[in-house]
C-alpha cells in the first residue's frame, strides 16, 4: 500500500493536510492516491452548510463541532470559498472563529479555494471529502459561501444540506425561490433574536407550502429552525433534525452510503468525466501552442472568439461510422 495512503488511514494530520493541499492545487499525480483511498470511503456522514455571506455560517459550524465532540464524534471541516481564489475571502474569518478546536485531535479544519480548477467546487471538494472520510472522521461539515451555483453544487456531494438565512434579508429571501428551496433539507433562521425573525420563518413556510404536493407524496419536508448560534441556542435541536433526516434517508433511500446512491454516483462520474475531458483537451491546446496563437489572432482582430473556439475544438473531435463523437 502507498505510504501516504497508510498515513491517511491512520489519521496522520500532516499527511492529510498535504494531500488536500495537492487536491486544491491540482497536482497531477494526486489521482493515484485518491484511487487507493476510494475503497475506504463511504463511512462518514456529510453535512453541507450554505448561505449568503454574513449569515453566521462559521459561528454555526463552530457550535456544531462542539456539540458533536460532546457526543464523542470526530469531525472534519472543509471551508470552501470558490469566489476568492487570491485573498481567501471569508476563510481567514472561518479559521479565527474555529481556532479553539485547532488543538483538538478529533477535529480537522481545512480551507479550500477551487481557484478555477476543472470540476470546480464539486470535484475538488468531493475529493477532499474522500480524504477526510478515509481518515476516519464520523462527520464532515462542508461550508460554502452561498453565491449562485455553489449552493446547488454542495447538495450533490452531501447527505444533508442546511441553508442559513437571517432576518432582514429582504429580496434575498425571494431569491431562494430560484433554486435553493429545492436544495435545502433544513432551513435555519440564524440570529433569531433580531427583529423580523418570525416574518422570515413565515416567508420560508409560505415558499415550502408552494411545494406541498411534493411533500404529500412522502418526500422529506424541510423543517425551519430559529437559531442563535452565537449564544448556542437551537444548535442541539438542529443536530437532532440532522439525525432525523439521516433516519429518513436510511428508511426511504439507498441508505446512508453516498456511494450506493445511483443519483449521487451518476453525478460524481459525470463531473469527473467532464473535468478529465476538459483538462486533457486544454492541456493539448496549450502544449501545441494553438491556444496562444488563437489569443493573438483575436487580439489583432483577425478572428472572432466563436470561430477560434470551433477551430480549436472541432478538429480534435471525429465522428465514427455510427455518427458518434470521439476525441482524437
Amino acid at each position: 500500500m502507498n505510504e501516504l495512503v497508510e498515513k491517511i488511514l491512520s489519521g496522520d494530520i500532516r499527511t492529510v493536510a498535504k494531500v488536500i493541499r495537492d487536491i486544491d492545487d491540482g497536482v497531477g499525480d494526486i489521482r493515484t492516491i485518491l484511487k487507493d483511498l476510494y475503497p475506504y470511503t463511504g463511512r462518514a456522514y456529510v453535512i453541507g452548510i450554505t448561505g449568503s455571506p454574513g449569515v453566521g455560517k462559521s459561528t454555526l459550524v463552530d457550535k456544531m463541532i462542539s456539540h458533536l465532540r460532546d457526543m464523542r464524534k470526530t469531525v472534519g471541516v472543509l471551508a470552501v470559498d470558490p469566489t476568492s481564489p487570491f485573498s481567501g475571502g471569508a476563510i481567514l474569518g472561518d479559521r479565527v472563529r474555529m481556532q479553539k478546536h485547532s488543538l483538538d485531535e478529533g477535529v480537522f479544519i481545512r480551507s479550500l479555494a477551487t481557484r478555477g480548477h476543472f470540476g470546480g467546487l464539486t470535484q475538488s471538494t468531493r475529493s477532499a471529502i474522500d480524504v477526510l472520510d478515509a481518515m476516519g472522521k464520523d462527520y464532515i461539515l462542508v461550508e460554502t459561501v452561498g453565491v449562485g451555483q455553489d449552493e446547488v453544487d454542495v447538495m450533490k456531494i452531501v447527505h444533508t444540506t442546511i441553508v442559513v438565512v437571517i432576518p432582514g434579508m429582504g429580496d434575498d429571501i425571494q431569491a431562494i425561490k430560484a433554486g435553493i428551496l429545492e436544495v435545502g433539507d433544513i432551513f435555519v433562521v440564524n440570529k433569531a433574536d433580531r427583529e423580523g425573525a418570525d416574518k422570515t420563518v413565515q416567508e420560508l413556510q409560505m415558499m415550502l407550502e408552494m411545494n406541498e404536493d411534493k411533500f404529500e407524496k412522502g418526500l422529506w419536508k424541510p423543517p425551519i429552525l430559529k437559531v442563535e448560534a452565537l449564544f448556542d441556542k437551537g444548535v442541539k435541536e438542529l443536530l437532532d433534525e440532522v439525525n432525523r433526516h439521516a433516519q429518513y434517508l436510511k428508511e426511504h433511500w439507498e441508505g446512508l452510503t453516498l456511494r450506493r446512491q445511483k443519483k449521487k454516483v451518476k453525478e460524481e462520474l459525470k463531473e469527473m468525466v467532464k473535468g478529465r475531458l476538459i483538462e486533457t483537451v486544454f492541456q493539448e491546446l496549450i502544449r501545441s501552442g494553438d491556444f496562444e496563437r488563437s489569443v493573438e489572432e483575436i487580439v489583432e482582430g483577425k478572428v472572432d472568439p466563436y470561430t477560434a473556439s470551433e477551430r480549436l475544438v472541432l478538429p480534435r473531435l471525429r465522428l465514427n461510422s455510427q455518427g458518434n463523437m470521439s476525441v482524437n
